[in-house]
């Protein structure tokens, strides 16, 4: 059944009924859908609009449907416009001419406008539990790896010596803001359009105040044209998805690194790895690969809907059928991606040993000898000259700056003395930067006590 057609003397074409219907796709949001209809029958009986007896013949008639999708008894029938009308037309089919009431006071673009906010309301708490699952094992590997050193990287070249756990918060961080970002866009997005109508709002006296409160709304929405246009909700919750996405990408990218055969700071499980169809001695890091892969696909769905919304005059267009697919396909990306980045991450093994020689041997302690210089008398531009001397010292002989003798220190600079070696070991370089964000012992260990409040935080409140 068509939701419309007075006003037409012939069938539409089916090339044209398959081109605009989204029945194929909107299906997804049918609970969302009965949900705001259960709402807005209650609120039409609570206005005289609708007696308590046609309210309950409907919302039986709803909850009816609605088991009956979930069970499967009830399949999707092509033959319908869109969920709303796929649901309109068996709810009339069951309860008979109390179902033709079900529509009245509220137009498609409100509905279709409110079902889009409490799908994506709802999608929202999904991914922010899969985050806060993510930050739960990057909070326990950051206890793990306290003591496990590392180069860090600055133009993906040694810079200076950190702890995986410092590296591993950087990304809390990251994931954190993500997190916060999205209760920030579920706060803002938080209005009801039911009621809004078309786009001028309805003469029959709707409640919409009360409509918002059994939706769990904060308040109706305040324009009836801005309540049935607006898809900022959805362009702000897509940038929040590409930002997940962009930092799952960095991450992949450095696990990438880390488990090819020049780094071997991590093993990949091998549940999370697959082989190659000719090389029998590969173990390929195809979920970080394809995680990485799938950003663009996501950043793809926020642009798209960007152009489709840039031209459009008010109120509603046909155009913002368009926010549906894209959106659904994003949401499901980052959900699956998430789950499969966690499972990974929690399952690979790192090599603390590899790792550490790699940072003492990667010169990432230089800065440090410098430093030692600046203390013992030293002009720091001295300094960074006599310690450049030296690393070009070690790279004649193929050693590390720990390995250097005393007197091949001294022949290059008098200040050293036998206190250099214990100056520039892995631990000294990084336990003495203890300013709030450094990866010394101190600092870090205020940080994990912050990440506890906060983790603490989410846990009260999901």
């Amino acid at each position: 059944m068509k939701l419309w057609g007075g006003r037409f003397t012939k069938e539409v074409n089916q090339l044209v009924f398959n081109f605009n219907a989204s029945l194929s796709f909107d299906r997804k949001l049918y609970h969302q859908d009965i949900e705001g209809s259960i709402a807005h029958v209650t609120m039409l009986a609570k206005q005289g609009i609708l007696t308590e007896s046609e309210r309950d013949a409907i919302v039986d008639g709803l909850h009816g449907i609605l088991a009956d999708i979930e069970s499967g008894a009830l399949p999707f029938d092509e033959t319908c416009e869109d969920i709303h009308s796929f649901v309109e037309t068996h709810l009339i089919e069951r309860i008979g001419d109390a179902g033709k009431k079900l529509h009245t006071g509220r137009s498609r673009n409100d509905q279709v406008a409110l079902d889009m906010k409490l799908y994506t309301r709802d999608e929202i708490e999904e991914v922010k539990s899969l985050i806060r699952e993510l930050l739960l094992s990057l909070h326990s590997l950051m206890k793990k790896h306290l003591d496990t050193y590392m180069p860090g990287f600055t133009h993906l070249q040694k810079a200076q010596p950190v702890i995986l756990s410092h590296h591993l918060g950087a990304y809390f961080e990251m994931f954190k803001r993500d997190y916060l970002r999205l209760c920030d866009t579920k706060e803002r997005m938080n209005t009801c359009p039911l009621g809004a109508g078309a786009l001028a709002g309805t003469t029959y006296p709707l409640d919409r105040d009360y409509t918002a409160k059994l939706l769990n709304f904060a308040e109706p929405t305040h324009n009836s044209m801005d309540s049935v246009s607006d898809r900022d909700y959805l362009l702000e919750f897509l940038s929040n998805l590409s930002i997940i996405m962009m930092h799952l990408s960095r991450f992949c990218e450095e696990i990438i690194l880390w488990n090819s055969n020049e780094y071997r700071f991590v093993e990949l499980d091998d549940a999370y790895s697959t082989g190659s169809s000719i090389m029998p001695q590969k173990k390929n890091p195809d979920i970080a690969e394809l995680i990485r892969g799938k950003t663009g696909r996501v950043y793809g769905a926020l642009i798209s809907l960007l152009t489709t919304m840039k031209g459009l005059p008010l109120a509603y267009n046909k155009d913002m059928q368009e926010d549906k697919e894209l959106t659904f396909d994003a949401i499901d990306t980052v959900k699956g991606c998430l789950s499969l980045f966690n499972g990974m991450l929690t399952t690979m093994r790192f090599s603390p040993q590899t790792m550490a020689e790699s940072a003492k041997n990667g010169f990432t302690n230089a800065t440090d000898a410098a430093d030692y210089l600046v203390n013992h008398g030293v002009p720091f531009r001295d300094a960074h000259g006599i310690i450049g001397q030296l690393v070009l010292l070690c790279i004649q002989k193929n050693c590390s700056l720990d390995d250097l003798t005393l007197e091949e220190y001294q022949a290059v600079c008098p200040a050293f003395e036998a206190d250099i070696y214990e100056a520039i070991s892995m631990k000294t370089c990084v336990d003495r930067r203890n300013t709030i964000g450094a990866p010394g012992q101190e600092a870090m260990k205020k940080v994990l006590e912050g990440n506890e409040a906060f983790l603490q935080t989410l846990e009260q409140t999901a």
